[in-house]
């Protein structure tokens, strides 16, 4: 699967230590390179900011899928993603 990022995202991506960075982006390249990726994420009930989220130690991933793409939709801090 390909990972793409949106505007949003990408500019909260940028927003985050380096460490953390290179945590997610790690997380993300595996979770993608996996036959089912879709095992590591939980699905979100009634949620307006995506259908899937990963979780990745304090952080969280919500993102879409289409076709053979993970598109990222936000990335932040557990106790703010949601709200």
């Amino acid at each position: 699967m390909v990972i793409e990022f949106n505007s949003h995202s990408l500019k909260e991506f940028r927003r985050l230590p380096k460490p953390t960075q290179r945590r997610i982006s790690d997380k993300l390249e595996f979770f993608a390179s996996s036959k089912a990726p879709l095992f590591f994420a939980e699905k979100l009930i009634n949620s307006d900011i995506g259908m899937y989220r990963y979780r990745i130690g304090d952080y969280r991933v919500v993102f879409d899928i289409k076709g053979n793409t993970i598109i990222i939709l936000s990335i932040g801090h557990r106790r703010e993603i949601y709200k």
